[in-house]
């Protein structure tokens, strides 16, 4: 009796799964339509997940905009700088909470943990302040060093290095090596899945985030991708038509997509290591 009980709930919960996918997908799958469709269309109706009629007329709009290499260039440049200072900040201090003994070290690694229940926009005012007052506004700095300490970073990587055996740093101890070279020829090299993980997480909230360039950035020749595409929505919406607002989405979403599609193995052995598993 258990064992037709265990196939029908695996049965359901499969196709809650299913329908769960369907309706993230679907809007997905709509906005992506709209965007391969004329705007004389989409002024008719907005329905349909086909793009028929099929153009990509919206997407050379958006591409021949002279300032769109521009954003497209500040963003790699604040989402690359980000990752690799998150990176380094992380594993730096997610190996030494985890290995090295000082004073107050379980106090310190508190303090960093209690980050995580401080809102980020509680943070706003006085980040803007501090900016301004050393006239750090509108430059790639600016948008990158309020993201560089991160403490789920932190916790991730100290996850991370707790469960790696002691034996093979005693082991590069016994070929006296200092405590920089176990951490950058052992420890580090162990921990490129957790690495990958955090830094495609890194790379994604960067390239994703909107409210902090929007305040810090205030030229248009320092927007970000997200902050460029949407001062011109309104124009795009009323000049060019829903099909152009579609496309900025899209535009603004591929590259993430395709980062995912190619390091999502690395981002689950990555959370698996850094549990212990």
């Amino acid at each position: 009796m258990s064992r037709p009980t265990t196939h029908l709930g695996d049965r359901l919960l499969l196709g809650v799964t299913v329908l769960v996918a369907a309706l993230w997908i679907v809007p997905v799958l709509w906005v992506l339509a709209m965007s391969l469709k004329p705007n004389a269309v989409l002024q008719q109706s907005t329905w349909g997940l086909l793009p028929y009629p099929f153009t990509l007329e919206n997407y050379r709009n958006l591409v021949t905009l002279s300032a769109t290499p521009l954003w497209l260039f500040n963003s790699i440049v604040v989402a690359l700088a980000m990752t690799a200072a998150v990176l380094a900040v992380s594993s730096l201090a997610g190996y030494a909470f985890a290995r090295l003994r000082f004073p107050f070290r379980r106090t310190l690694f508190v303090l960093t943990l209690a980050g995580l229940m401080i809102p980020e926009q509680a943070v706003f005012i006085p980040l803007h302040t501090m900016f301004a007052a050393w006239g750090e506004h509108n430059t790639r700095w600016a948008l990158v060093m309020p993201r560089v300490a991160v403490p789920i970073g932190v916790f991730l990587m100290y996850q991370f290095f707790r469960a790696v055996p002691r034996e093979l740093e005693e082991a590069a101890e016994l070929d006296h090596a200092s405590r920089f070279a176990i951490f950058w020829r052992v420890m580090l090299p162990l921990s490129v899945p957790a690495l990958t993980t955090l830094g495609l997480f890194t790379f994604i909230h960067a390239w994703n985030d909107y409210l902090w360039p929007l305040v810090s950035a205030t030229r248009a020749d320092m927007y970000t991708v997200t902050v460029g595409l949407a001062s011109i929505q309104g124009n795009f919406a009323f000049s060019e038509g829903l099909g152009s607002v579609m496309a900025s989405a899209v535009f603004a979403s591929l590259p993430i997509v395709l980062l995912f599609l190619i390091f999502q193995r690395f981002i689950v052995a990555g959370v698996a290591m850094s549990a212990g598993k």
